[in-house]
């Protein structure tokens, strides 16, 4: 049958029309799969607080466990800041006692939200962990610190507190907490000087001997996580961490290596190692003893959760429980280098 002109003309323009859209199609599939690839690999950019000043005054409050007769230690705290030339306000209730707790839920989360509401403080130190930060994360009013974000200090229970600044899209810093000062001086010197480092804006640039356990290679990413059985505890609500694209740093103390596996299975489910770019593993402190033995190390228990995942492992890295506790910038940006001999970890 043959065509007249109309006809023809009408079927070129369609089938060019159509050769068109199926290349835009075509070229808004790799725009959109490009996208989704960057926004793996560099998740958005958080907030920094400002670094800290001599002059600035700095809080330290108690949004945890219960300080029985840990008032020199606090002062020692609170003259380790003032010799860095800050000048320390401490919370009302922080020397309270309510059973396993520093205060009532309430009196805690007055100090903190006093804390978070005062342009005048920098920065918040966390007295010590233990237990109970989770209880006052919603009793909080974030409104005031969003507008003037300072930095929080602390770790293990403080985990809670990270993950949550982490998902307002704050920086934070996981370092030595008040309670730490009841250390060697001499042994804690790394502790300290880190976190000055952290406070003050000088770089933070870890290079640590490499253990026989590393998963060799070298990648970046944002730097998350903290205590493992507090990030357990974060799975399912709003303070749950997004890991694509990220480095997770984990550590713990106290537990049953079954609890730890029985965490890292979770997170698997979870997918929280999917799309995971790094594993830094600190200090697995006091790990106690099973009747039933587990059979393989901590360090082989982690490798073993995690195998079928192609991501660098670095092990050892000094921060935890341990007396050296190096000061880490959750949230910052990190450049990972996994190597037999030295790694290396660097912020941005």
């Amino acid at each position: 049958m043959k065509l007249n002109t109309f006809t023809k003309t009408f079927y070129m323009k369609n089938r060019i029309r159509f050769v068109v859209i199926c290349l835009l199609h075509l070229f808004s599939l790799s725009v959109s799969a490009q996208i989704e690839k960057d926004s793996i690999s560099k998740p958005m950019k958080l907030v920094q607080p400002k670094y800290l000043e001599k002059g600035d005054s700095i809080a330290i409050v108690a949004p945890a466990g219960i300080l029985k007769n840990k008032k020199e230690v606090i002062q020692k705290a609170k003259e380790l800041a003032e010799s860095w030339g800050l000048k320390v306000v401490l919370g009302k209730h922080v020397f309270n006692q309510n059973n396993h707790f520093a205060g009532t839920d309430s009196e805690r989360a007055e100090d903190f939200q006093k804390a978070l509401d005062n342009p005048n403080i920098k920065a918040i130190w966390c007295a010590r962990g233990g237990y109970g930060s989770v209880r006052i994360l919603d009793l909080l009013d974030y409104k005031e610190f969003r507008r003037n974000p300072k930095w929080i200090i602390g770790y293990s229970d403080i985990t809670a507190i990270h993950s949550h600044l982490h998902n307002m899209k704050i920086e934070s810093i996981h370092g030595m907490m008040g309670t730490s000062m009841q250390f060697d001086a001499e042994k804690n010197s790394e502790s300290i000087a880190t976190l000055r480092k952290a406070l003050f804006g000088a770089s933070l640039n870890y290079e640590i001997a490499s253990s026989s356990y590393n998963k060799i290679g070298d990648t970046e990413g944002q730097l998350i996580g903290g205590n493992l059985t507090i990030l357990l505890t974060m799975l399912g609500s709003e303070s749950q961490l997004e890991t694509k694209g990220k480095i997770l740093f984990i550590e713990e103390i106290g537990e049953y290596k079954y609890h730890i596996d029985r965490i890292l299975q979770s997170f698997k489910r979870a997918g929280y190692f999917k799309d995971l770019a790094g594993l830094v593993v600190g200090d697995m402190s006091n790990i106690k003893k099973n009747t039933t033995k587990w059979g393989s190390s901590v360090e082989q228990l982690i490798l073993d959760a995690t195998s079928e995942f192609d991501f660098p492992i670095l092990f050892g890295f000094p921060a935890g429980h341990e007396i050296d506790n190096r000061a880490l910038i959750m949230g910052r940006n990190v450049k990972m280098h996994v190597e037999e001999k030295n790694s290396k970890l660097t912020f941005e």
